[in-house]
């Protein structure tokens, strides 16, 4: 005789039921909304005007998004579906059922508001004594755009189409004035084909002031900063009564190159390598990530391939942290991070940089890691002060957190999660999302430290 539980799928309960009850309290849905319920959103709720049928409360929606961000469901329709399928989004939602359209409008709508709401959840997380800047560690990785790279036109190819879409259009008048047009295959429509190529050059016409446009600023950006080494070098000339030695720099080319590139789905994003090898349409994320909680402290989303001048904007934003989260005082970077403008930057701003300048040997003699640099000459440069910290045992020590800190959250983000593709479009827009992927992290991140916040106090 067997020995199985009964299954009843159709006797009904004798009191209402509560999804309450069928949620764990230690349950990451109650943390989110448990903080979400707790932050400002006067701005947001001001927003609405009152007119129309009801709306749904900004911190019900905003809750749902988080969730749906930190357990990887990143689309408005599978959040929607999701209200219906889990007890966790049907939690969160209290029983309703926002649809998509309404998901996608808030996020679009209040994205820019995300960046108050980041720094309250960190304000959050250093009340529950979670967080407690010190020591910093920054990289950058790479998201692809909402946008395809094969929907990307240089600007030497549009001007072989151009040319190519105008003898065309030519042909197509001239079969087009004929009076016998019995060489013309059956369906086809010369207006509708004439009109189809010229609305093809118009947005090739486009691309190209785009691109033209871009080149003209990068010009003016290079011209300035020629003028200003060649300043410098006369300077010295000046100064040391000798010619300075080195190649004098080579003045910028004005207008754009042939592999100078547009896409028309995001024109904002750009064609970038990423790892393991080729190239995709991509955004530059950064993020700055404490080495003790492992939370993002900063974040950005840049244009640029590498991350030489991403130091700065970086400081900026540590610095401008609320003064009750503490100071950073270590900033860890790896070696794409690396010139002497950045290491004097990071010590103006009052910050110990660990900069790596050269990638070291995975196989070293196995006594060099133990071994101590020669005393640093007095009047050394900060570059050679940093190297130098980089070379002692404590200096290796500090250095080593990168690895494992940073690091981590992107592999989580884009691995566990699936983070991999931005839903937004434009520089303004994805900056925003990435924004809403680390509030999201940090709050799964908090989730699972709440039970050590008592050892930490």
């Amino acid at each position: 005789m067997s020995n199985f539980r009964s299954v009843d799928r159709h006797t009904a309960y004798l009191l209402p039921p509560s999804v309450d009850e069928w949620l764990p309290q230690d349950h990451l849905a109650r943390f989110i909304v448990e903080v979400v319920d707790g932050l400002d959103l006067r701005t947001m709720v001001s927003a609405y005007r009152g007119r129309g049928s009801a709306a749904y409360h900004p911190s019900l929606l905003l809750a749902l998004l988080i969730y749906g961000y930190a357990t990887g469901v990143f689309s408005s329709r599978k959040i929607e579906r999701a209200t219906y399928d889990s007890v966790a989004f049907r939690f969160i939602a209290a029983g309703s059922h926002p649809d998509h359209d309404t998901l996608a409008t808030f996020r679009r709508r209040f994205i820019d508001e995300l960046a108050g709401l980041f720094v309250q959840v960190l304000d959050v997380a250093q009340e529950m004594k979670l967080l407690k800047l010190g020591t910093i560690s920054l990289d950058g990785t790479k998201i692809q755009a909402n946008a395809s790279r094969h929907s990307a036109l240089s600007h030497g190819h549009i001007e072989k189409m151009e040319a190519q879409l105008q003898t065309e259009v030519k042909e197509l008048l001239a079969l087009a004035e004929q009076a016998d047009q019995s060489n013309v295959p059956d369906g086809v429509s010369l207006p509708q084909e004439i009109q189809r190529r010229e609305d093809r050059l118009k947005a090739m016409a486009e691309a190209k002031a785009k691109i033209e446009a871009r080149a003209k600023a990068r010009f003016e950006r290079e011209q300035a900063d020629y003028e200003a080494k060649l300043a410098a070098r006369e300077k010295k000339q000046k100064k040391t009564g000798k010619k300075p030695g080195g190649r004098p720099p080579k003045p910028p080319t004005a207008g754009p190159k042939a592999k100078d590139q547009i896409n028309l789905t995001d024109e904002e994003s750009r064609i970038m390598p990423v790892s393991g090898g080729g190239f995709e349409q991509a955004f530059n994320a950064q993020a700055a990530v404490d080495t003790h909680s492992m939370l993002v402290t900063a974040s950005a989303v840049t244009q640029a391939c590498n991350d030489k001048e991403q130091i700065e904007p970086m400081l900026v934003k540590l610095t401008a942290l609320p003064t009750s989260l503490g100071n950073t005082d270590v900033l860890l970077a790896d070696t794409g991070y690396f010139s002497a403008t950045n290491v004097a930057a990071c010590e103006q701003a009052g910050i110990d940089p660990h900069i790596a300048v050269k990638r070291e040997c995975h196989h070293p003699p196995p006594l060099e890691r133990f071994e101590e640099p020669m005393p640093l000459a007095e009047g050394s440069s900060p570059v050679a002060r940093m190297m130098h910290k980089l070379q002692t045992q404590a200096g290796r020590t500090t250095y080593a957190l990168r690895k494992q800190t940073v690091e981590p959250v992107f592999g989580i983000i884009k691995s566990v999660l699936g983070f991999r593709q931005f839903s937004l479009r434009g520089l303004d827009k994805v900056s925003g999302e990435w924004i809403l992927v680390c509030l999201a992290w940090n709050l799964k991140r908090m989730a699972v430290l709440r039970p050590k916040s008592a050892q930490w106090a």
